[in-house]
């Protein structure tokens, strides 16, 4: 996800992908320990979004 798709959305809305992409990054490391993981670069993938809705939040939260 780009930035300028998460700075599109409502704060409450980036709360929500942000439970959902955590949830996700749970899954994918579980999955890395079971050894059953077929994309490890979406783990990083997933880390860098988390980061991305973690800074726009921070933005708001500034700006407010």
């Amino acid at each position: 996800m780009k930035v300028k798709e998460i700075r599109e959305l409502s704060t409450e809305e980036i709360n929500k992908k942000l439970v959902e992409t955590k949830q996700e990054l749970f899954n994918l490391r579980f999955q890395q320990a079971t050894g059953t993981l077929e994309k490890p670069s979406r783990i990083r993938d997933l880390r860098h979004t988390v980061a991305r809705m973690k800074t726009v939040l921070k933005e708001r939260e500034g700006n407010e």
